[in-house]
């Protein structure tokens, strides 16, 4: 009996000792101390090794303390432009009252002793790095997992919150590295290339003006474009028509942030656009049976195109780029546009909490938008009100860049940035050349980043709340109205052009057949 007695208990220690020689295996945080110590002395051993690995590694990369406290004097004695080798290293720690924390002397000597030279730092480095991430991510799914549990956590702050820690851990350690001449010129020789088989000059998303592609090549990608003006002069018709043009006529993946309106009033004017039925009719629901038809028929490809809306109120940039991975890798969007930039939201955590200054804020966000467009190598169109300036100045009150409302930021950042300009919205009948100004509108190139700096003339349907080419007879081609015969048509004079002639009963012994009040037109 206590033969069997013992066995047990023998077996028991036996299990307790594994048990506690498991946890401390399985437990141990992400860490490479041997590499650590091997890049610290190769540190110390060659003056020129920092350069490999400086803008690889930082303090916070190394797991011991000891190891943090001397990579930072090494760190230290490289921005005074000091020599570095055990001595220099010693002294500073000294200096600094960090020498006993590192370690004492007889460590930092030992630590040349594990390597022999520092023809491997920059591998090791990486791996200390990676270790580093790690630990990092296993820290912010920690702080996740506990708030979690909390009953008073707000569910979509804790998304935020952690959306935008992975976010830091990946722009902080996550970086491109310079590429050589060679590489880079190959490939922009691939692209001019390419650029030569568009037989149309079009090197970017179409925008469909005619006028306005011819000087920019279409929307580019990567590019931040803020389009600018005051309320009412037509910015959400103008990006709308841009949008639609893009997707229906090219087959462009689009995806459009109104922060302003509604999904369904944005496709309402689409509708009244595309149809041609006028906005009032669309929004009071007054169609007639023809118009049913007619808005049914028109509409059929507009309903296959490749449009995404979202009408989120107070959008985020962090909620905004995480919408905008998404919508690149399930549908390949290749234009993003934002109505309006002064109605998204900043960072709150750096903000503190939208209590912070609203220039900065906005500063922020248009660097967050110009990094997206860069990110997903898409063009990224933000729409932008005006400053009241713009109605205190006299003249024509063309807008200036001076004018961009709540920060001088948005111009620096954007590649390109457009003003829309109707002179009948100031109540400025004609031109300088004495032209009428009626239905015109006006895209004022103020800031091209890659090309020239023109205003472009088009025309804008106000009932239909949309722009299109100015060349473009209003109601002469089959996209935008019913098709007027030829000009050789007998319906027309012989001196040609859009004038059509119609019986009348001053000219005329004949009566015309005039419909009746009670009869519908034929036409």
């Amino acid at each position: 009996m206590e033969k069997g007695k013992s066995a047990a208990l023998r077996l028991g220690y036996k299990s307790k000792n594994m048990s506690v020689e498991g946890a401390q295996l399985g437990k141990l945080p992400p860490q490479a101390t041997d590499l650590e110590e091997a890049v610290l002395g190769a540190l110390m051993l060659e003056k020129d090794a920092l350069t490999n690995v400086i803008d690889i590694l930082s303090p916070n990369s190394f797991y011991k303390d000891s190891h943090k406290e001397i990579y930072q004097a090494i760190y230290d004695l490289f921005q005074a432009s000091e020599p570095i080798d055990i001595l220099t290293v010693t002294s500073h720690l000294r200096k600094a009252g960090k020498l006993e924390i590192a370690g004492g002397p007889y460590y930092i000597t030992q630590l040349t002793n594990r390597v022999s030279s520092a023809a491997n730092i920059e591998y090791h480095a990486r791996i200390i790095v990676e270790q580093s991430i790690k630990r990092e991510l296993i820290r912010i799914s920690s702080e996740i997992q506990k708030d979690a549990y909390e009953d008073t956590t707000d569910v979509f702050q804790l998304l935020d919150r952690m959306e935008q820690s992975l976010f830091e851990v990946s722009e902080a350690n996550i970086r491109k590295e310079y590429d050589s001449m060679k590489n880079i010129m190959a490939t922009a020789l691939e692209e001019i290339q390419a650029r030569k088989d568009h037989q149309d000059g079009l090197t970017g998303v179409p925008s469909g003006f005619t006028a306005l592609d011819r000087v920019t090549s279409g929307w580019q990608r990567s590019d931040l474009v803020i389009i600018a003006a005051r309320p009412g002069m037509g910015k959400t018709a103008f990006v709308v028509s841009a949008l639609r043009n893009a997707a229906v006529d090219h087959g462009q993946g689009c995806a459009i942030f109104s922060l302003e309106m509604s999904s369904v009033q944005l496709v309402n004017r689409l509708i009244s656009a595309e149809a041609e039925l006028g906005s009032e009719k669309i929004k009071k629901g007054t169609l007639a049976e023809h118009e049913w038809a007619q808005l049914v028929h028109k509409t059929a490809n507009l309903t296959k195109a490749p449009i995404f809306i979202d009408d989120t109120p107070g959008l985020s940039i962090l909620e905004l780029r995480a919408k905008c991975r998404r919508l690149k890798q399930q549908h390949d969007i290749q234009l993003v546009v934002i109505d309006y930039l002064q109605l998204m939201s900043g960072d709150s955590s750096k903000s503190g909490g939208g209590s912070g200054n609203r220039e900065q804020e906005i500063a922020s966000i248009s660097r967050a938008l110009k990094n997206l467009a860069k990110e997903l190598n898409v063009p990224v169109i933000a729409l932008s009100q005006l400053s009241r300036a713009v109605e205190t100045r006299g003249g024509d009150k063309r807008p200036q860049l001076s004018d961009l409302r709540e920060s001088g930021s948005i111009e620096q950042d954007a590649d390109m940035v457009m003003f829309l300009y109707r002179p009948e919205y100031y109540g400025i009948t004609e031109d300088e050349s004495g032209m009428p100004t009626q239905g015109t509108g006006e895209v004022i190139i103020a800031k091209h980043r890659n090309g020239s700096l023109e205003n472009v003339q088009l025309k804008f349907i106000g009932q239909y709340t949309k722009f299109c080419d100015l060349d473009m007879n209003y109601g002469g081609t089959a996209t935008y109205g019913n098709t007027f015969p030829s000009g050789g048509g007998s319906n027309f004079e012989s001196g040609g052009g859009n004038t059509m002639t119609f019986q009348s009963k001053a000219n005329s012994g004949d009566k015309p057949n005039l419909p009746t009040n009670d009869e519908e037109a034929p036409f």
